[in-house]
């Protein structure tokens, strides 16, 4: 692999609890290609496979998280191969990222443009350093939009003020991005891996089966699934796990459970 082929690399954290993706492709601002995608999805099957319970996203370096798609790639194809492939790639393998049973964080430490915001848009929870800008600029190369974009955006802020970034293409200051629910937190730049980390301890503090379920839950009922039947049969599993059973008995003699994930 060259520097400017990029890579996605995975590592994880002693006890095995906490998985964290990088995605380096630094000499072209972490540009993503077809074969980066592929890794990732292959890392990500892994991932959701393991006993992994908290997945952070991150990029190489510290002014760019990413550029989003390659566009010396992209701007080769002919229009059938833009349908048929990359299109359907960056679907595929975003709606997996989504889809993850564990937790996601991606922890944005400078641009994140075009797919490299869809990256982000992918996770669950974001976390930014204050010198970071957020834009969806296709337009201005006479495109739109194409991994998600458009449905993960509007889900976040709303459908007003995702067509005025595509619009526009305005470029959001961090400040702005967790004032309209882009952003979970802000952070400068030398305390982002604190923040990132905080949060990650927040969330391996419940049991991880049950955050798992009501990650499932939250993301049905954005679908516009009902929560009633859902949440009686997730609640009627979760109270036949050990960790639950943990959990009580923590409560009770006011100590930290210790959740194992079974």
């Amino acid at each position: 692999m060259t520097a400017a082929e990029g890579a996605v690399t995975v590592h994880h954290d002693a006890a095995g609890t906490v998985a964290t993706v990088v995605v380096d492709c630094a000499a072209k601002l972490n540009a993503l290609t077809l074969d980066m995608l592929e890794q990732l999805y292959q890392h990500l099957r892994a991932i959701d496979a393991s006993d992994v319970r908290v997945v952070v996203v991150t990029t190489a370096g510290s002014k760019v998280f990413s550029v989003g798609a390659d566009i010396d790639q992209f701007s080769a194809l002919a229009a059938p191969q833009m349908w048929k492939l990359w299109i359907a790639e960056g679907h595929r393998v975003f709606t997996a990222l989504a889809q993850l049973r564990q937790p996601t964080i991606a922890v944005v430490d400078g641009l994140a443009l075009g797919g490299g915001l869809e990256l982000a848009l992918a996770c669950d929870l974001r976390v930014g350093a204050t010198h970071a800008r957020f834009a969806l600029p296709e337009t201005a190369l006479g495109t739109i939009p194409g991994w998600g974009g458009t449905e993960r955006l509007t889900q976040v802020v709303g459908a007003a003020r995702a067509k005025d970034m595509i619009f526009t293409r305005r470029q959001l200051d961090a400040a702005t991005a967790k004032e309209w629910g882009l952003l979970t937190d802000v952070a400068d730049a030398a305390e982002l891996p604190a923040l990132a980390g905080g949060l990650v301890d927040a969330v391996l503090g419940g049991g991880p089966i049950a955050v798992q379920l009501a990650k499932q839950l939250v993301n049905a009922a954005a679908a516009g699934a009902p929560s009633a039947t859902l949440e009686a049969m997730a609640s009627g599993f979760s109270a036949s796990t050990r960790d639950f059973a943990d959990g009580v008995a923590a409560f009770r003699s006011k100590t930290t459970p210790e959740f194992t994930n079974s």
